[in-house]
């Protein structure tokens, strides 16, 4: 394979990598900042361009970045499905949901999108950027999430705990308040799994 062409293995390797970094709501500049690296740096092994990505090794590092396991990294390669059939010359092209690769535009039919229209949760998200989320998805202390109030109103915070009684968020004016929001009060709970700021 040419140093432009990845491995079709490696690319589906890369992919899981990054649906798990999706999945706990981290950007690749985040991720790689965990590890030392650069976003780009990060981003080679997702493209599945960096050399070593199927180390042992490497793989519990970047896992170990992601709160996740070599073995979380294999499910999710298995979750992908079977690779494209590259030599396929008589199967119809796939389009709309159906084709592989990185769909950045259209979030998968679990996720949805929501725009922030306010700066209460800066610096972590400000007015203007879209975070997708994973409706019923519980999210993990410090992580973005997304409340869906009795009352039609949504709300975006940050995560902090919750007892029997209410949730603990921050993000309502200042991210080291925290605001406690009675259970009774929210309709559905879901983890923030991207931030797409731009």
């Amino acid at each position: 394979m040419s140093r432009f062409q990845p491995d079709p293995d490696a690319l589906r390797l890369g992919e899981a990598l990054a649906a798990l970094r999706r999945d706990r709501g981290l950007s690749q500049a985040e991720a790689g900042a965990r590890l030392g690296m650069t976003s780009q740096g990060w981003g080679l092994y997702e493209a599945g361009r960096r050399p070593g990505l199927f180390r042992p090794d490497v793989q519990r590092r970047l896992t170990a970045a992601l709160d996740a396991s070599p073995e979380d990294l294999a499910l999710a390669r298995e979750g992908l499905g079977a690779p494209p059939d590259s030599g396929a010359a008589d199967a119809p092209a796939p389009d709309g949901l159906e084709a592989r690769g990185r769909g950045f535009d259209t979030p998968s039919p679990r996720v949805r999108r929501l725009q922030i229209s306010d700066d209460s949760l800066a610096p972590w998200a400000e007015s203007g950027v879209v975070v997708e989320y994973r409706p019923g998805q519980w999210p993990r202390q410090g992580q973005g999430c997304v409340l869906e109030m009795i009352d039609g109103s949504v709300r975006v915070r940050l995560y902090r705990g919750a007892d029997a009684e209410a949730l603990h968020l921050a993000g309502a004016g200042a991210l080291d308040a925290v605001e406690t929001v009675p259970r009774r009060q929210t309709a559905l709970v879901s983890a923030v799994v991207a931030r797409l700021d731009g």
